[in-house]
């Protein structure tokens, strides 16, 4: 019986213990019988029949997930279990059997007898384990169970008030973040996922649309926060992706670029892993990934992604995405206005003969890639000669793309991994330029996607959209100021010796009637043109000296001196003096003054020798991206992209500016068309053009109305904004803490660290919005407003 006990423990079914351990099931056996054992011997049978089962159950289960499991982190902690506490088990059973045998006094009583309960004592304890690492097994035995999740439990387990189930729990705590560290180790030091297991590994591939309009589909890694563990923070998990996504783009640059090659010598931060304890703390797991981090850039990163090429990037940004060159904004716009009256009269023609060509009105992405290509031969041929020269419009030449969006955009948002960026408004200033959804987008060639993302670039084409939409409603209507026979006698009075006669005096006379009655008629019009252009203009000036050129050069600044500004005792701030290079290659004081016409000259892009680049602060690549996303982050609630009220307002306000313009260029067609019937006879038979100009003029003043309802609108919507304090004060109506507070709140504040300038403030927009009484008084009719009194 007693060697059936220890053979049935050591993990073999005895079906003589168990049918000895039930009250119900007696056999035959004379020895095991109701009446050979006893209720006190039938318990404790009991305990030992359970410690079997639990053993055998255990047994099996950890050979299946060993065997079996997805997951590599699992089945590390099933052999733990199988081949560390399990054979622990075994051990001790073989212990007891051998006090047994040799007659040990603490077992074997007189007569050689061994007590059942002796027996049973030296198993205490072994319950409660065996049970616990049941529980665990059970966990771990789901398909659905991933590593981090078991890591998360076998964690939350070490809080427990048994010692002997914490010394388990840490045993296998230490064994599952072990093989979670090799994995890491893989992806840290060599760039390559776990080629097993790889769909339990927080880094995935995933295969993404270009954004150049061919389809190109290329492979990107992404991190899968779901598949982290618990100790492992967002910040040190945007560590990890960056590091192996770096040693991809070196491993692929190696082939090419012989100054990249020998990167082995990162194998000895392994050391660097190796040294963490277990269970892993998070703050030590993110001092690792950093100093990993910091080796890596000083070493390679440094070769592979210089100041210099950043500096290229950054300024292709502010010049086409920013519109710090004013001369793009103006020529694509031209151009695209070029093409949809192009598309207009193609389609008028047709119209009577094929009434369906109608349809073909709408702009296709070829027309719109060429409106590009235009673009960029109109800005060569401003600058003459030297166009040859200008190598940042030769790099965005092959970089920006102009698209159509295929599907609606998502807005930039946040990713948790990545710092992420704050939700832009879903306004659609990208319909505004040729009336479907257009966005300028750019290709991300490697290795710049080490610091810019695709949210990045989102970011740069909501806010191109926007900036490109105010520009393109004020050089519309400064347009009008072109159409001479608008605003002067046109065509002009016949001269002499005609002009002296009796029929030359009555041609003059009418002219000067006609000229008259137009004036009066287009002097609302005009007057609301100028306050639109006003508005726009006070707009613009804002945004891009005061905001955008502000933010720029703020951050330009800190990338090449390290730092940007400093804050006085009473909350103002001094500039930092620069170095003699910065000074001498970079002029901040042009664009104090002129915004438009600093990038109205041909810009170079900014380059740095190497002597250079060693005298100026080295940024890690992965600190870069985060200095970089908190600066389009505050960028974009400078611009008040982030208020849904005010960009609502403000599209309405440039749909119905280009609705003015359309109007006043309509009744200009109709005039027009009115003098050749009178002056020249040329008739056409299928235009009421009396009945029309009524009509155009009745068009007018309502849209006149709106205009101005849309700037009032606007102007107490800026009021609104400026009376809850969050804009001016940094804080965003509780979205964005701006400055130093920010800065904190990153993790980059301090010295040397990027701390986002103090712009903007709508208070200083508004006192430049004054309209007088322009709002307050009504209409009175075709001259009831003077345009030099009021603007």
């Amino acid at each position: 019986m007693l060697h059936e006990i220890l053979f049935s423990l050591s993990g073999h079914p005895s079906p003589l213990l168990r049918s000895a351990a039930s009250p119900g099931n007696e056999t035959d056996n004379t020895l095991i019988n109701s009446t050979a054992i006893s209720p006190p011997e039938r318990a404790l049978l009991a305990s030992l029949a359970r410690l079997s089962d639990l053993h055998i159950h255990l047994q099996t289960a950890a050979s299946h997930i060993a065997a079996s499991h997805p997951s590599v982190i699992c089945r590390a902690v099933a052999f733990a279990i199988d081949t560390l506490h399990l054979a622990g088990f075994r051990r001790k059973v073989v212990e007891v059997e051998r006090t047994i045998l040799k007659e040990d006094a603490a077992l074997v009583g007189p007569y050689r007898i061994v007590p059942l309960t002796a027996v049973v004592a030296e198993f205490e304890g072994w319950g409660r384990r065996l049970e616990w690492l049941r529980r665990v097994v059970d966990v771990v035995d789901k398909e659905t169970c991933t590593g981090a999740g078991v890591i998360d439990f076998l964690r939350g387990e070490l809080l427990t008030g048994y010692g002997d189930v914490e010394e388990l729990a840490e045993s296998l705590v230490a064994v599952a973040e072990a093989a979670w560290v090799k994995q890491v180790a893989a992806w840290v030091l060599y760039g390559r996922v776990p080629g097993f297991g790889e769909g339990d590994f927080f880094v995935k591939r995933r295969k993404r649309e270009d954004g150049d309009g061919e389809g190109n589909a290329t492979e990107e890694y992404i991190c899968e926060p779901g598949l982290l563990p618990g100790f492992v923070t967002p910040a040190t998990a945007a560590s990890m992706l960056f590091i192996g996504r770096s040693l991809n783009q070196i491993r692929t640059k190696s082939v090419e670029d012989y100054s990249l090659r020998g990167n082995d010598h990162l194998s000895t931060q392994l050391t660097r892993l190796a040294e963490l304890r277990h269970p892993i703390d998070s703050a030590a797991f993110a001092r690792t990934t950093a100093d990993i981090r910091q080796f890596l850039s000083r070493t390679t990163l440094q070769r592979l992604l210089p100041l210099s090429k950043v500096l290229e990037t950054l300024q292709l940004l502010r010049d086409f995405f920013l519109l710090g060159r004013g001369e793009f904004a103006m020529a694509l716009t031209q151009q695209a206005d070029e093409k949809i009256r192009s598309r207009w009269k193609r389609m008028e023609n047709l119209a009577y003969e094929k009434r369906e060509g109608l349809g073909n009105v709408t702009i296709k992405e070829g027309e719109v890639a060429a409106v590009l290509a235009k673009t960029w031969a109109a800005m060569g041929s401003m600058q003459g000669e030297h166009a040859d020269e200008d190598e940042g419009l030769e790099v965005a030449r092959e970089l920006l793309r102009l698209t159509m969006a295929k599907s609606k955009a998502s807005t930039p948002g946040t990713h948790s991994t990545e710092g992420g960026l704050t939700a832009i408004a879903t306004t659609p200033f990208r319909n505004l330029l040729f009336s479907v959804p257009v966005v300028m987008t750019m290709q991300i060639p490697s290795p710049l996607d080490l610091f810019l993302s695709q949210a990045d670039l989102e970011t740069y084409t909501a806010i191109n959209s926007y900036l490109l939409s105010l520009r393109r409603a004020n050089i519309r209507l400064t347009d009008l100021w072109k159409i001479t026979s608008l605003r002067r006698h046109h065509p002009a009075p016949p001269g002499p010796p005609y002009g002296s006669t009796r029929g030359g005096r009555e041609k003059v006379h009418l002219f000067r009637q006609r000229h008259a009655a137009r004036t009066r008629i287009l002097r609302n019009a005009w007057a609301t043109a100028s306050a639109a252009i006003f508005f726009l203009g006070e707009m613009e000036g804002y945004l891009q000296t005061e905001v955008v050129a502000g933010l720029s050069d703020g951050f330009h600044r800190w990338l090449i001196t390290g730092e940007d500004e400093q804050r006085h005792d009473d909350g103002t701030f001094k500039k930092t003096q620069t170095s003699t290079v910065s000074r001498s290659r970079y002029s901040d004081e042009i664009l104090e003054d002129d915004i438009w016409l600093a990038g109205s000259t041909p810009s170079q892009p900014p380059s740095l020798s190497a002597s250079e680049e060693q005298t100026h602060p080295h940024h890690d690549p992965q600190t870069l991206a985060t200095a970089h996303r908190l600066y389009l982050r505050t960028l974009v609630h400078r611009l008040l992209l982030t208020q849904q009220s005010f960009t609502d307002e403000l599209y309405e306000l440039l749909v119905q500016i280009d609705h003015l313009v359309a109007v006043i260029r309509r009744l200009h067609s109709v005039w027009t068309a009115a003098d050749l019937e009178t002056d020249a006879g040329v008739v056409d038979a299928f235009v009421d053009l009396e009945r029309e100009e009524r009509d155009v003029q009745k068009e007018i003043r309502g849209v006149e109305g709106r205009v101005k309802q849309g700037i009032e609108g606007l102007v107490g919507e800026l009021r609104r904004l400026e009376g809850l304090g969050g804009l001016q004060n940094g804080t965003e109506m509780g979205g964005l803490g701006e400055g130093v507070e920010d800065g904190e709140v990153l993790g980059m504040g301090g010295s040397g660290k990027y701390v986002t300038r103090r712009v903007g403030g709508i208070n200083r927009l508004l006192m430049k919005l004054d309209f007088g009484s322009w709002f307050g008084r009504e209409g009175r009719g075709g001259d009831g407003m003077d345009v030099d009194e009021e603007f």
